[in-house]
């Protein structure tokens, strides 16, 4: 008997269709392609490690690696009608026990089990999906700097409980923006640290007696090391926890960046515009102009966060080994959470470009919400005023000011009591602690941060390309004809 058709030898018995359907669902030819090649992928080096061990024969390695060649150019075609009792792994190595017999077929499962193989797997399709984020990411750190230093002297009033409160400029926002996300990208890269350990080795849970190689196997996959604990390797999914909170993180952040975009969008405020390739029309009201994207942006961590919350979810009270509970249906909750943070990125990264600033029109707020009020006080601080008393002396003013419907706060204290001090004047003075008159201080850092992150993604994709390299090099040379 083989695994294709569910007999195990202990087990017989099979699911039945409706049972099956629940637990591994409908496989399409779209599954298996997003399904077989990191495994078969995992199988090459597996059997490199293997004939390199002399566990099994370079002959039987080379003909199994011979039939995943022709199972992967044939887009996995000879798997479409094979049924899959017991899921997708044991239907595709019934599949090479077909074609190659017991004795070549039935070696590959040597020196694993299906619990350290999927602890892998989910490890290299995290390692893409983070990879892919964060050079997103990475990208939007790029724009968010690019516009905050052209927009650097667009002066504009910063925000207090939806109150114009001071004066900053449109590119010290962004700048904000972008120091915030680079924290979000460290939290990614601090938690890719668990994607550099390979759980290939660990077996069931304890490892294996046979003289496997797990630090050949890592190597061929791309990874820094083997696995340092059996147990660990197969029962613990916090990397994904991890990956998942960071992206969480980063998403809300950019849902805030949302919010201000919408809020300054509107006629309103008229602080921004958006090309007509990034708003919708209203079906029935032929004068709207609806900046629809932003309301997804701003949905986006509803997803990542629910998704968090299902794998967490999860995995909480479970033992701590191998489960059905943490290795697939926590782990399925991790993919739709990514690709929403993805997503979010993506849209933020064109909304971010696309956003036209007014400069009239926020200087024009700047002035009429008095946002000098602060320095003004703080002028007169200097001159030995307490803080408490200038407080109320410009608060005064600014109220006489407004029955008056004036914004010359000047006119309404005592002669050469308060100067008249314009928003750029304040701005450009505002450079302790951060303020936006020291620009330079803060985007150099921020710029800083920027080449880490790129240079962090460009060498691990080097060294992805490396191991690929090797992997291939090494399979070629098990598969060349012997010389005669």
């Amino acid at each position: 008997m083989t695994a294709s058709n569910g007999d195990t030898g202990r087990i017989r018995g099979v699911l039945g269709p409706r049972t099956r359907h629940v637990i591994y669902g409908d496989l399409s030819p779209a599954d298996l392609r997003a399904e077989l090649p990191l495994m078969i992928t995992v199988d090459r080096a597996h059997l490199v490690m293997l004939a390199e061990q002399r566990l099994i024969s370079p002959a039987t390695a080379a003909e199994l690696l011979r039939c995943l060649d022709k199972l992967a150019e044939a887009d996995y075609a000879p798997l479409h009608s094979r049924p899959a009792p017991r899921g997708i792994y044991l239907m595709y190595e019934g599949y090479l026990i077909s074609q190659l017999g017991p004795d070549i077929g039935g070696v590959l499962q040597s020196g694993r089990s299906r619990n350290d193989l999927k602890a892998t797997l989910t490890l290299l399709r995290l390692r893409d999906r983070l990879l892919e984020l964060a050079t997103q990411a990475t990208r939007l750190e790029a724009v968010l700097l690019s516009a905050a230093r052209r927009h650097r002297d667009v002066i504009m009033p910063v925000y207090t409980h939806f109150q114009a409160a001071l004066p900053t400029t449109y590119g010290h926002y962004l700048l904000g923006v972008a120091l915030a996300l680079g924290r979000d990208v460290d939290a990614l890269r601090t938690a890719s640290a668990g994607l550099r350990v390979c759980p290939l080795g660990a077996g069931a849970a304890t490892g294996t007696d046979l003289p496997i190689n797990p630090a050949r196997t890592a190597s061929l996959l791309g990874f820094d090391t083997p696995t340092r604990h059996a147990l660990d390797a197969v029962a613990s999914r916090d990397v994904a926890l991890h990956i998942l909170a960071a992206a969480a993180s980063l998403v809300v952040l950019l849902s805030r960046l949302a919010t201000d975009l919408q809020l300054w969008s509107t006629t309103e405020f008229g602080f921004l515009t958006f090309p007509d390739r990034l708003v919708g029309s209203s079906s029935a009201m032929p004068q709207k102009r609806n900046a629809f994207l932003l309301e997804h942006l701003k949905a986006k961590p509803a997803h990542v966060i629910g998704a968090w919350t299902a794998a967490a979810s999860a995995m909480s009270a479970t033992p701590f080994t191998n489960s059905i509970e943490v290795g697939t249906e926590a782990v399925a909750a991790l993919w739709p959470g990514l690709t929403a943070a993805l997503d979010a990125v993506l849209l933020a990264q064109v909304l971010v470009t696309g956003a036209h600033p007014h400069p009239d029109r926020m200087a024009d707020r700047t002035t009429t919400g008095f946002t000098t009020a602060t320095a003004l006080a703080n002028h007169l601080v200097r001159t030995g005023t307490p803080f408490r008393t200038a407080h109320h002396e410009v608060g005064t003013a600014v109220r006489h000011a407004l029955e008056a419907g004036s914004t010359n706060l000047t006119d309404f204290a005592p002669p050469g009591r308060l100067p008249a001090l314009s928003p750029t004047t304040v701005v450009h003075t505002q450079t302790h602690g951060g303020g936006p008159g020291d620009f330079d201080t803060p985007h150099a850092h921020a710029t800083t941060t920027y080449r880490t992150h790129h240079h962090w993604l460009h060498t691990w994709r080097q060294t992805l390309t490396q191991a690929e390299a090797e992997l291939s090099s090494a399979t070629t040379t098990l598969c060349a004809p012997e010389p005669r």
